[in-house]
């Protein structure tokens, strides 16, 4: 019986080139693919993979929100990250959320469909330039997680979290209003919220803040940077 993957990445060119790398592998079939992580969600849900394979820095819902989600709706579909980025707050943050392994998108496509069986067999796969990485953190912590006091993912709710990344990105009150379906009172309201919460007195400080916690990444097709 072939691993049905669903892939989320917001570059076509990737969607499309692993595509064909996976048609390729007779025990891996791509049944699903999506350009952000609100789509991830939802083709884990209707679609119930084997595997989702996803990118970390997408527009409107960012891949660490996407594992959180899935691994909370769908816990037995597992997440894989294939990421850029290799610094230990992304890692870890991953890690945390419950992806079952980080792969660099440097790597060959050969350690990404390893990556793919390990996910299936409930093994963690991890790039070589991360275990380093990991290991550093773990010695440094003593623990796996990183501490939740400092994360984002502690600190604000999930619809919290979407509205920092919205925001971030450069979306207005209305634009957002009309794609989480809530009235432009309310996002100024939740925008206000944010703001006292993590003490974040302008839009470039929330960006910032964004950046730092992995919730947005400059490469956003209408981020607007500080």
């Amino acid at each position: 019986m072939s691993i049905r993957v669903v892939l989320a990445d917001d570059h076509r060119i990737v969607r499309d080139g692993l595509s064909a790398l996976l048609a390729r592998e007779t025990d891996i079939e791509l049944v699903g693919q999506t350009h952000d992580g609100s789509g991830a969600i939802r083709l884990a849900r209707e679609l119930r993979p084997d595997v989702v394979v996803t990118d970390l820095s997408m527009p409107g819902l960012n891949g660490i929100e996407a594992i959180l989600r899935i691994r909370s709706e769908e816990p037995s579909v597992r997440v894989l990250c294939l990421s850029v980025h290799d610094d230990s707050r992304m890692v870890l943050a991953a890690l945390d959320a419950g992806a079952a392994g980080y792969v660099l998108k440097d790597c060959s496509f050969e350690e990404l469909a390893l990556a793919i069986r390990k996910a299936v067999a409930n093994q963690i796969h991890l790039s070589a330039d991360i275990v380093g990485i990991v290991v550093e953190e773990v010695r440094s912590r003593g623990v796996l997680k990183a501490p939740k006091a400092q994360t984002a993912q502690a600190t604000l709710t999930p619809r919290e979290r979407e509205m920092v990344q919205l925001l971030s990105e450069g979306h207005s009150t209305q634009q957002i209003a009309d794609r989480l379906h809530l009235s432009a009172k309310t996002v100024a309201t939740h925008r206000e919220h944010l703001q006292q919460k993590l003490h974040i007195r302008s839009i470039a400080e929330l960006t910032r803040y964004a950046l730092r916690e992995g919730l947005s990444s400059l490469d956003s097709p209408c981020h607007s940077a500080p």
